[in-house]
């Protein structure tokens, strides 16, 4: 996983920085989107692991794909990827591409893990309360962790707001033994 992540970066950063200058954000967000998902294809994997297909041929299945057959910086992005066979990193471009595009837009991801789910209404209503704390939008993921017992714990960047009932039995746990 960390190795996807260090090879999809640079692709991410230069398609982010194209993107941005031709402000295009909106439309190669999409464009990686729907990449990740041709790349993601069952069939697809067998056709780009399949040493009877070129380079070339693989580049030319995702062109005519893409729903963009036309577009010259999407078939060279297209092309870069099939010459050093990193169909494989799409979804983790597509994922960096997403962090840098919410970060140019002011926009942090916030980390909520909770005991129980949490409803859109309530997801809401807590990010409002936690972009007054962090100082900043914030986009929230939600996981569910019942070892937290009850409460949230907010991970923003590598800052942490901890305030679930695991979080204030260890605190108390610590203070005890000192």
């Amino acid at each position: 996983m960390a190795e996807s992540v260090t090879i999809a970066r640079p692709y991410a950063q230069a398609i982010f920085r194209l993107a941005k200058e031709g402000r295009s954000l909106a439309a190669w967000s999409d464009r990686l989107r729907r990449l990740a998902a041709i790349a993601a294809d069952p069939e697809m994997g067998n056709v780009v692991g399949n040493p009877k297909f070129s380079a070339g041929q693989i580049a030319d299945l995702f062109m005519a794909l893409s729903g963009e057959p036309e577009n010259r910086e999407l078939a060279s992005f297209i092309a870069l990827l099939a010459e050093n066979g990193r169909f494989d990193v799409l979804a983790e471009i597509s994922t960096i591409f997403e962090t840098l595009k919410s970060e140019d837009d002011g926009v942090q991801e916030a980390l909520i893990a909770s005991a129980f789910p949490i409803d859109e209404a309530q997801l809401a209503e807590l990010l409002k309360q936690l972009e007054a704390h962090f100082g900043g939008r914030l986009q929230g993921r939600v996981e569910i962790d019942p070892a937290l017992i009850g409460g949230v714990r907010v991970a923003v960047g590598d800052r942490i707001f901890d305030a679930s009932v695991r979080g204030k039995l260890d605190a108390m746990a610590a203070a005890l033994k000192n």
